[in-house]
């Protein structure tokens, strides 16, 4: 082998070699690509204990699904959570109609590593309560409660109280 072939091969080998190790280097003061925390949410509990003649069952059954849907999709947006299914065996996958063991068994096989739940109760006309809690589901301990309060019953007060929750949530600093 000449010594000019001997040079291009090595030049070749070398500039390969540097490239994969400039590939393979961590990219200090930059975070690492993080995998998003597997969460599932479950439905939320209902209450209307207004006393309100007009029957709105079916208008806050709506307005229910719109409010966890939401929450799933702005959490997933997030980047910091991948949704998963929760699906329940008996009962409506909510805290207040599954059995607890079972809700929390279900998100575990579900692969989630924490769990959303809560519900909303309407006061009265213009007052709703609202609790939502999260559980990790490794510790086996709630690491996030919030109560809601909000003035009326439509859908833009109802999609104000998710984006309020969400936002709550997501400024936390979750240590995983």
């Amino acid at each position: 082998m000449s010594k000019s072939v001997l040079r291009t091969w090595i030049a070749s080998v070398s500039a390969l070699l540097c490239m994969i190790m400039t590939l393979a280097a961590p990219s200090y003061g930059q975070d690492a690509a993080v995998e998003p925390i597997p969460i599932a949410v479950a439905e939320f509990d209902y209450r209307d204990t207004s006393g309100e003649v007009r029957d709105q069952q079916a208008e806050h059954a709506a307005r229910l699904v719109a409010f966890t849907r939401t929450i799933r999709a702005d959490l997933e947006q997030s980047g910091r959570y991948r949704i998963v299914p929760l699906i329940c065996p008996e009962a409506s996958c909510t805290a207040g109609r599954a059995d607890p063991e079972e809700l929390l068994a279900s998100a575990r096989k579900a692969g989630a590593r924490l769990l959303l739940f809560g519900g909303i109760q309407k006061m009265s006309t213009l007052v709703q309560f609202g609790k939502a809690v999260v559980i990790d589901l490794e510790a086996d301990k709630s690491i996030f409660e919030r109560l809601l309060t909000f003035r009326g019953d439509s859908d833009d007060a109802w999609r104000h109280a998710e984006k309020f929750l969400v936002r709550e949530f997501l400024s936390q600093d979750l240590q995983m």
